[in-house]
């Protein structure tokens, strides 16, 4: 039988998603696991003292979850919906 691994707070992750012309930084950040984040955007002075306040570790897509065929609807996030039209 395995055992769990506690939620690890102190691991928290960035993976930056577009640096925009006007300085802001679009970036996904995650505390314990980067499967679940949350999408923020700053200038990009707040965005490094951000990183260095929380002791980022920098991730890329490769560092993503890689679901299968049959969780690609889930596959998704906010910025992705925005550059997406709806019927």
């Amino acid at each position: 039988m395995s055992e769990e691994k506690p939620f690890d707070t102190t691991r928290k992750f960035v993976r930056v998603t577009e640096l925009r012309e006007n300085g802001l930084v679009e970036f996904e950040f995650a505390i314990g696991e980067p499967e679940l984040f949350v999408e923020l955007i700053m200038a990009a002075p707040a965005f490094d003292e951000f990183c260095a306040a929380n002791k980022v570790t920098f991730i890329d897509d490769k560092g993503r979850l890689k679901l299968g065929d049959e969780d690609a609807e889930w596959r998704w996030s906010l910025r992705d919906a925005t550059h997406q039209r709806f019927k």
